[in-house]
């Protein structure tokens, strides 16, 4: 007997379902009641309710922000009344930021909360922001060539004391630049610099202009280990201020006039004195270079030219030496007795002439030339058992 075929037709369930019905096997098809059961059982959320969810958090969010704006605002007073008057500077970026922002807030919320500047203020910035946005320089290379001629203005004028407008004026003509002689007026009365019968000449400008013939002297003290306990040690020495050379002319624990005899004499000796060719000596106001050593070196033909009262940098060369030695090798060793004190001061001065680079030399060696052999290694020379330390590639 032939199987018979399931026949599927659609039939009424009763609940209001036109669902698949077999009339052979009667029970329903398994996917279509499968299907049937899972759309009945489907969870069913009411948007009343998520209204009011979301209703709740967005308050509860608001509250918050609110809070934070009204703690910032409160701070901002607190620093505003640190202040007792003085203005806030502002950056023309910082103009930018808060006009940007004052925008978006509304010139009613900034009435509230703006204490830096009114909101008519801010709102100003915001229109010159938009304006700025929309103009177009027909020569945008202006603005640069105006700096550059700024800076030249005032280099010239601090580098010769002597030009007048008509001269810088000259000057700047022959690198390319035609400018008013009110222009340059304006442009060093903005700097701060004066006339010509009122601007004075640099310091650096008046050594230059005696390259040569002018050197530094000063005394630095070192702590000394000795038998009898820690002794203070004066260090004298010369410093010529063209080369960089230094001599050490002495150190003693006792700075007497006898000692200072001494030094005049090895700075002021014939043809290997310190200051054979040298015609100025500039020194401190220390009471050790008192009158009588004075008149010595003037009886040698050296004028001691005495530094006004706690200005180190009318002596800068010497006392970039002092800051040099003590940083590089006396405060990284401990001197035992004056032998071994003395040893570390030859060996620093030899490092410094021959295998220190200086920065006022253009990084080069004050004696000596380094092998620039490119095959060759790289050897090291160290002094003070490695704290003074040279690379140079082996002859």
């Amino acid at each position: 007997m032939p199987a018979a075929s399931c026949s599927i037709r659609v039939q009424n369930t009763g609940d209001g379902f036109l669902g698949p019905y077999c009339s052979i096997c009667r029970p329903t098809c398994s996917d279509a009641l499968a299907r049937r059961h899972k759309v009945s059982s489907a969870p069913v959320v009411d948007a009343s309710v998520l209204r009011l969810l979301l209703m709740v958090l967005t308050g509860w969010l608001a509250r918050r922000e609110r809070e934070v704006v009204d703690y910032l605002i409160e701070e901002n007073r607190c620093l505003r009344r640190q202040l007792v008057g003085r203005r806030v500077r502002l950056t023309d970026d910082d103009r930018r930021r808060l006009a940007a922002r004052a925008y978006r807030v509304g010139r009613r919320a900034l009435r509230d909360i703006a204490s830096i500047a009114t909101p008519d203020t801010l709102l100003r910035w915001h229109r010159q922001l938009i304006a700025r946005k929309w103009m177009y320089s027909r020569k945008p290379a202006r603005r640069s060539v105006f700096l550059e001629i700024r800076r030249l203005v005032v280099r010239m004028a601090a580098e010769n004391p002597t030009w007048g407008y008509t001269r810088i004026q000259g000057a700047l003509k022959n690198v390319g630049h035609r400018v008013g002689r009110s222009t340059i007026r304006r442009i060093l009365k903005a700097a701060g610099l004066p006339p010509v019968p009122q601007r004075p000449t640099s310091w650096q400008t008046f050594l230059k202009a005696h390259w040569g013939v002018i050197a530094g002297a000063d005394f630095f003290t070192t702590e000394v280990w000795t038998w009898r306990g820690l002794v203070t040690y004066y260090t004298a020495f010369v410093i010529d201020l063209a080369s960089r050379r230094v001599h050490l002319l002495g150190s003693t624990p006792h700075p007497d006039d006898l000692f200072m005899d001494q030094i005049v004499r090895l700075a002021t000796m014939a043809d290997d004195g310190a200051l054979d060719e040298h015609r100025v000596l500039i020194c401190d106001r220390d009471r050790k270079w008192s009158g009588a050593v004075r008149r010595r070196f003037a009886d040698a033909g050296i004028r001691v030219a005495l530094t006004p009262e706690r200005a180190p940098n009318a002596n800068a060369y010497a006392e970039r030496f002092v800051r040099s030695i003590k940083e590089e090798c006396l405060a990284r060793m401990i001197p035992l007795g004056e032998r071994h004190f003395r040893r570390a001061l030859t060996a620093f001065v030899a490092h410094y002439h021959h295998e220190r680079n200086h920065q006022g030399l253009d990084n080069r060696l004050i004696a000596g030339m380094p092998a620039t052999v490119a095959a060759a290694p790289v050897r090291r020379r160290s002094r003070l058992g490695g704290l003074l330390n040279y690379y140079a590639r082996a002859a």
